[in-house]
């Protein structure tokens, strides 16, 4: 050992050791590095935590990345238009006018009755909202004549195709929250339009909220044909006759009796009464009036759509979040906004006495899909830590060593927040993958340190200096595990190059991965010498009265990190501060045993909490037989590792003596593994024809036909969405006939929630 440690202090020390050791001899500043880190990746993570009032700023999180073109949309409306004259008066001439934006990449253009949309892809490096200024300045200063005179083109909202978080309908329901009637179509999408969406516009993160189903109360003035025949009076007439009653004029101030009054002249509709008393015209001083030629009520405005639920038409709204902002926020903004607005919808008594109030019903929360986005990492993260200290306990045989680098890889997992955040790389299901896969390689460079540093402390003197054994172990492998992690990064460097939506899906898990692996050996090499030259060497002796301190405190602490955490993360402190209680009360000659007996105790605990917190056969199963299972699968791999270690060396001069026959091992699998992934016909091709014509290779390539492809991978949002289509003549009615037939069928089966 001191050979070795005189070949160490002899060598040039470079950055990396000068790291470590400043580390070592700092460890309050890595201490407070730690902090910083913690309170940093806790203000940042994408959790919805409340920690204790603490404000935060997390990470936006999404189910899926959002993989559309970088674009801008304009909407234009001109009703009761044919698509032709839409396209030939107002599409094409927009399309055309938006393609000399700067940065613009290609303009797709619809046209419908009654309105255009026109789509404007800009190039990816185009800034958002740097792209809106530029078709809003275009828009404004468009030549006249260059669509109808009335038809106002306006800029969609500031939102991606991923925006729509949340749907929800207005219902009828009593003070028990069971459905009640009492409510008409154009009753509720009167107060969608003019109080709920209004009202939810309000929260904060929302770009949009559009209104859809029911019908649009308006004023509908039918004309009698005869009666303007026998008035002399043309439909333009009545045109404009309702078009300059409908206003309110104003006619400057009037002084009387040093009192100033505002003269205003009062024109807007309120009434029905109000249009059937407006003067078309005037014939030999008699007026004639709007209900001299016509028929004047309330009817529904023409509407090219409708929202069905349950098989019952339904009006409500959809919610679009504003593009950067964090839709789980934004959903929490909505949902804060509908309980504050919700004790003022109205309401009304029925016949039969029953209260019936307006309420919003939410029917697509993408609150539960994000939090199973979350939950992925959230479990990964778990159940890794608690096999890491499984195998490190049967492995390597000290709980020291589990604890430590159990509890590190949350650090490091914190780091990776933070850099999310300052590289404004959103959490999605993607991106949180790419943490999953690389909580293995984080685990292996903490076992690979700490059980050098065990191996060193244990060939050492007892006058050898505990800060300079776990330096030279420390150096000894940090450059191999720096290097094995860099190559690691280094193999990613080419999915930063994609482009399009390939880039935007598979950039977030390079970004994350990248991220988690820079993190971890960070803390490989800063955080955990320290914290192991503390744990491994220092022998502390604490007095029975400090002890009992301890352990208290330890189960107090239980307590709160399994109400505050996570409940197997108290059983664990717990533990720890029931062995320090009890320490005192085993006899002297077992206290040697007492090692290997708590390390056999944690084994059991931790195994059972994987256990139920996995459950790998499932809940129906029961908990006995998981145990069993998961018993038997790590225990079966751990012995088999065992063996292997054990066995090692014999296996090692095998196969150095045989090497041609061990080699084909590998050569065999590399070939089993072209067929599975290429299929057996693309890497046999080379095969003549006359050898392929037999039933063997028939049922060798039916076996093997190579892994499917798919672009997006598949998410199980525990829902099925059916789009039915019909003619395109098919009128709205219809539609809506086919939509409701459809959808109560559907209602009818138990399963289906709605």
């Amino acid at each position: 050992m001191d050979e070795l440690l005189t070949n160490i202090n002899g060598q040039s020390k470079g950055p990396l050791s000068r790291l470590i050791r400043f580390c070592l001899e700092n460890r309050l500043v890595v201490g407070l590095f730690v902090v910083l880190i913690v309170g940093a990746g806790l203000y940042v993570a994408p959790f919805d935590w409340d920690i204790w009032g603490m404000p935060r700023d997390p990470v936006p999180v999404d189910a899926i990345p959002d993989i559309g073109e970088n674009q801008q949309i304009v909407f234009t409306e001109w009703m009761g238009r044919s698509p032709q004259d839409v396209e030939d008066q107002i599409t094409y001439p927009l399309t055309v006018s938006l393609l000399g934006i700067p940065g613009v990449k290609t303009v797709r253009s619809y046209s419908f009755f009654g309105f255009s949309s026109v789509y404007i892809i800009f190039d990816e490096g185009i800034d958002f909202y740097w792209s809106r200024s530029r078709v809003l300045e275009k828009l404004n200063s468009l030549p006249a004549g260059t669509v109808p005179e009335g038809v106002k083109p306006t800029l969609g909202p500031d939102a991606t195709a991923l925006g729509q978080i949340f749907w929800y309908t207005l219902e009828g329901r009593d003070p028990d929250g069971n459905p009640a009637s009492g409510w008409d179509l154009d009753e509720l999408r009167a107060v969608q339009d003019w109080y709920v969406r209004y009202s939810l516009l309000s929260a904060e993160g929302v770009s949009e909220v559009a209104s859809v189903g029911g019908f649009v109360r308006e004023y509908q003035i039918d004309v009698d044909p005869d009666a303007m025949r026998a008035h002399n009076v043309a439909l333009g007439d009545i045109f404009k006759a309702v078009k300059a009653s409908n206003i309110d004029v104003g006619a400057r101030t009037i002084e009387i009796n040093k009192v100033e009054y505002v003269i205003r002249g009062l024109g807007f509709f309120k009434a029905t009464s109000d249009i059937e008393m407006t003067v078309v015209k005037v014939n030999d001083n008699v007026p004639i009036y709007i209900k001299d030629l016509a028929k004047v009520s309330y009817g529904p405005a023409l509407r090219r759509g409708a929202l069905d639920k349950g098989g019952a038409e339904a009006v409500g709204g959809v919610v679009v979040v504003r593009y950067g902002y964090n839709p789980l926020e934004a959903i929490k903004n909505v949902k804060d906004k509908i309980e504050e607005i919700s004790t003022g919808l109205p309401k009304k008594t029925l016949e039969d006495g029953t209260v019936s109030q307006v309420t919003i019903i939410p029917f697509y929360d993408r609150t539960g899909l994000i939090y199973e986005t979350l939950g992925t990492l959230s479990t990964a993260l778990s159940e890794e830590i608690l096999v890491t200290i499984i195998v490190v306990l049967v492995l390597v045989i000290h709980l020291r060593s589990s604890a430590l680098i159990s509890g590190l890889l949350p650090l490091a997992v914190l780091m990776c927040f933070v850099a999310m955040k300052a590289g404004r790389v959103d959490a999605n299901v993607v991106a949180l993958s790419g943490i999953a896969i690389a909580i293995g390689t984080m685990v292996d460079m903490g076992i690979v340190i700490c059980e050098n540093i065990l191996k060193r402390l244990d060939e050492a003197g007892p006058d050898d200096n505990a800060l300079d054994i776990v330096y030279s172990a420390t150096t000894e492998v940090g450059g191999a595990v720096l290097t094995a992690v860099a190559t690691t990064v280094v193999s990613f460097l080419p999915v930063f190059t994609m482009t399009g939506p390939e880039g935007k899906l598979f950039k977030p898990l390079a970004f994350t991965k990248t991220f988690a692996l820079v993190s971890s050996i960070i803390v490989a090499l800063t955080i955990l010498p320290p914290a192991a030259h503390i744990l491994f060497t220092k022998k502390v002796t604490l007095k029975r009265a400090k002890r009992y301190v301890l352990g208290a405190i330890l189960i107090v602490a239980a307590v709160v990190a399994a109400k505050q955490l996570n409940w197997w993360i108290g059983v664990l402190i717990g533990a720890i501060g029931f062995y320090h209680l009890l320490r005192d009360r085993v006899p002297k000659k077992a206290q040697g045993l007492l090692p290997l007996l708590a390390n056999i105790l944690a084994v059991i605990i931790v195994g059972f909490i994987l256990t139920s917190h996995w459950l790998p056969l499932g809940p129906a199963r029961g908990l006995v037989r998981n145990i069993i299972f998961v018993a038997l699968m790590i225990g079966g791999l751990l012995v088999f590792f065992r063996i292997f270690q054990k066995f090692y060396e014999q296996i090692l001069a095998w196969c150095l003596a045989h090497k041609v026959l061990f080699l084909s091992i590998p050569v065999l699998l590399v070939i089993f593994g072209g067929v599975i992934w290429m299929g057996f016909g693309r890497v046999f091709f080379f095969v003549p024809q006359q050898l392929q014509a037999n039933s063997v290779w028939s049922k060798a390539a039916h076996a093997f036909p190579g892994l499917g492809k798919e672009f997006m991978p598949p998410l199980d949002e525990g829902s099925f969405l059916y789009m039915p289509t019909t003619m395109p003549h098919a009128s709205i009615g219809e539609s809506l006939d086919v939509l409701q037939k459809q959808d109560a069928a559907f209602a009818s089966i138990p399963e289906i929630e709605s």
